[in-house]
């Protein structure tokens, strides 16, 4: 099968003159199509095997493709090191078909259309008994990541073992697959991922009602968050930051009231007007104190979102950090000084909306179902797997290409389709 591998020495590639980085890092990232890639089998006797329909691209994997972690991992000591194994098959957002069971494989059939949950918990690993974290569904905290037989890796695509959705055939273990709605297309069914992402941070720190939340960045997962909180919480008040002028429209679109991710002292100051925050003065960047934002969701996570949203939270408001980047050096005072909780927000597993606890992917299934979410207009992109520099071209130009979510498509074309 063909498969986008990553950890493997890559083809040769001319570096191109440009400023942007990305596409610089791009032509020498250690990743390559392998066109004769072995088919997976079932890992274990309760996996099975899909066939890949339609992959989103991640952000946490392009950072690893642009191998974009920040200026502070030059050396980095990363204790993440140890649930992780080269080479791998990157891609966890996935919509495939069932096309092979293992024996013991329960609760699908050939044919099926599903939706992935990535996580490579206890259950996927055959491990018993289950620790206290997947006891309770909290599966992105689970106590196994590096226990055999399968390889370290916290998610599909991130072990040597278990290849991602970056691939024509994808294995995946009988209770990470979600049966798709037979009238959900899959350009629909393919946001399960990050909704589910955003749908754990938000209902874990929810703003309070008729609050005011800030959403920082609006790609794939600020662009959930948005739909998330005008769904859920409809009397909070969204004020979200976005870089491009595509991501701008679509969370206009979801009812956000938007504003320019620069400069940072321009985003303080209509942030503190949005929400009633009184500037304190200062030479440098000011704080708003008292400020009026109760919670400000970072799907960024760099240095400069990390210090603008301390300055514009009120007193004991919550910062949550679902971006994911490198170590960064940044000026916290604020958040002593107002006694801020900085809360990590790690993927998803069950999840309570609507009075209902289940899986986030299922949450994300019966709200697009019901129409409850709709994310229409976040896929702007797809390319065939052939097409994969393109693909990422696109994310490192998104200035210029005005993309949100780009995917892998791996479908059929219809007869007579110009184009994707």
């Amino acid at each position: 099968m063909r498969a986008l591998v990553f950890g493997v020495m890559p083809e040769a590639q001319s570096i191109p003159d440009t400023d942007n980085y990305l596409l610089r890092a791009l032509a020498t990232s250690p990743m390559r199509l392998d066109r004769e890639y072995a088919d997976p089998s079932p890992l274990l006797r309760d996996w099975v095997v899909t066939r890949t329909r339609l992959t989103g691209i991640c952000g946490s994997d392009s950072k690893q493709v642009f191998m974009d972690w920040g200026d502070e991992t030059r050396n980095p000591d990363n204790p993440m090191k140890g649930f992780f194994s080269l080479p791998q098959v990157l891609g966890h957002e996935v919509v495939s078909e069932v096309v092979e069971l293992g024996p013991d494989a329960e609760g699908l059939e050939l044919g099926d259309r599903v939706v992935l949950n990535p996580w490579l918990s206890c259950g996927p690993r055959g491990v018993t008994p289950m620790c206290a974290a997947c006891v309770i569904g909290d599966y992105s905290l689970c106590a196994s990541f590096g226990v055999g037989p399968i390889a370290p890796g916290i998610h599909i695509g991130t072990s040597k073992d278990a290849s991602g959705g970056y691939a024509d055939l994808m294995p995946a273990h009988d209770s990470m697959l979600f049966k798709v709605p037979s009238d959900m297309p899959d350009e629909v069914a393919v946001f399960a991922d990050p909704f589910a992402v955003m749908l754990h941070g938000i209902t874990r720190n929810p703003p309070p009602i008729g609050g005011k939340a800030m959403v920082y960045g609006a790609g794939a997962l600020g662009t959930c968050a948005v739909a998330i909180l005008r769904a859920l919480y409809p009397s909070v008040e969204v004020l979200a930051v976005a870089r491009f002028a595509a991501q701008a429209d679509m969370a206009r679109k979801l009812g956000a009231t938007v504003v320019a991710h620069e400069p940072a002292l321009a985003v303080i100051e209509q942030a503190a007007a949005w929400s009633g925050g009184v500037l304190s003065l200062s030479d440098g960047l000011p704080m708003a104190f008292p400020g009026a934002i109760d919670v400000v969701y970072d799907t960024v996570g760099k240095r400069e979102t990390f210090e603008v949203a301390v300055r514009v939270l009120k007193a004991r408001g919550t910062l949550v950090k679902a971006g994911v980047h490198g170590p960064t050096l940044w000026e916290d005072t604020p958040l002593y000084f107002k006694e801020i909780s900085m809360v990590g927000s790690n993927a998803f597993g069950f999840e309570e909306a609507r009075g209902i606890r289940q899986h986030g992917i299922q949450h994300y299934l019966d709200m697009a179902s019901d129409g409850t979410i709709d994310l229409d207009g976040m896929l702007t992109h797809t390319f065939d797997l052939d097409e994969w520099r393109s693909a990422f071209s696109a994310l490192a130009c998104q200035h210029e290409s005005g993309a949100i979510k780009v995917a892998f498509d791996f479908r059929e074309p219809v007869l007579g389709d110009a184009g994707r």
